[in-house]
């Protein structure tokens, strides 16, 4: 089912009948409006300067339709989503697993480690055409996931994690095309277009993951990988890794390998490089492609998507809050 997205400031979404109609404003001239079906659409993605009426808003909610706002740099602003049903016992089972030190490591050995081997993986996949990697980086990638495999304590573990996603990126940036240059990993602000890429997809991943959370009675605040801290939502934080190199990376790589994301989809802005209105719409609209596509899942055993593994990792962290040595985190075939 489709996505609808309105990225366009101070365009106008209203309801009528069971539909949404959409007004788009452009250069100060009202843009034909367009009408979407409410039984047609999975989800919704609204920039923070678009306005959206209550009835709408209340109709999505009706429909158990998810509401996503961003801000212009991507970051969450914030989501609507029918409350789901009290599950005071997972909570509890929840609180009581991540004040356990020994669980929790348990759980985020296997985040990290299934992390590197998915990066490892996509390596291989991209080299198998263009053999321009050194067996070396493989084979120290390798050792890093079985570090992750049985690291003693956190500080270890996130040691193992650093250390692979050196590699990782060192690799991976050997794939971009010459006038798209990686250099290192930054963030608040990205300092260039493939930074700010990886960025804003982490953050639509994020988002997604952090509803998957709630809707399923999870703390979002309560992480294993990312210990708990007032101002983050840790859980989703821990859920994305796996999905970075199933997805975030190999997105980002695509788009500016095959040109759709050019310079002009960026913008100078706050000290950093930030995508453009034109690059957040061109940017969702691939995103919402990959994530929909169905594939034969080995990690899975069936077809799947993306999305549903999205809310399967939430469902597979909550069965693994009284069993976390049998916690299963999402493998690219």
């Amino acid at each position: 089912m489709p996505v609808l997205s309105v990225q366009t400031p101070r365009a106008q979404v209203s309801l009528h009948s069971e539909r949404l109609v959409v007004l788009r404003h452009d250069a100060g001239e009202p843009a034909p409006k367009s009408e979407v079906p409410l039984g047609e659409l999975e989800r919704v993605v609204f920039a923070e300067g678009v306005l959206v009426s209550a009835p709408a808003l209340c109709e999505l909610l009706k429909r158990q339709i998810p509401v996503t706002f961003l801000a212009w740099n991507g970051r969450l602003l914030g989501s609507f989503e029918p409350p789901g049903p009290p599950r005071g016992a997972s909570r509890m089972l929840q609180y009581q697993l991540t004040s356990t030190p020994a669980a929790c490591l348990t759980l985020a050995c296997k985040l990290v480690h299934a992390k590197i081997a998915n990066g490892r993986r996509l390596l291989q996949r991209l080299d198998a055409n263009h053999r321009c990697l050194e067996p070396a980086l493989l084979d120290a990638m390798e050792a890093r996931e079985r570090d992750a495999s049985r690291a003693p304590d956190l500080p270890s573990l996130l040691g193992s994690e650093g250390a692979a996603a050196a590699l990782f990126y060192q690799g991976w940036a050997r794939f971009l095309p010459a006038e798209f240059p990686f250099g290192h990993r930054s963030t608040r602000p990205p300092g260039n277009p493939v930074n700010a890429c990886l960025s804003y997809l982490s953050a639509l991943v994020y988002g997604e993951l952090l509803t998957a959370c709630v809707v399923r009675g999870l703390d979002a605040a309560l992480g294993c990988l990312h210990q708990p801290e007032d101002g983050r939502w840790s859980l989703p934080l821990d859920l994305m890794e796996p999905f970075r190199p199933a997805l975030i990376e190999p997105l980002t790589l695509r788009l500016f390998s095959h040109r759709i994301l050019q310079q002009g989809h960026f913008e100078a802005h706050d000290g950093g490089t930030w995508l453009s209105r034109d690059g957040r719409r061109t940017l969702i609209q691939h995103y919402e492609q990959r994530i929909q596509r169905e594939f034969l899942s080995e990690h899975a055993g069936c077809r799947t998507t993306l999305r549903q593994q999205f809310q399967n990792a939430a469902v597979q962290f909550k069965l693994a809050l009284a069993q976390p040595q049998a916690y299963a985190p999402f493998r690219i075939n």
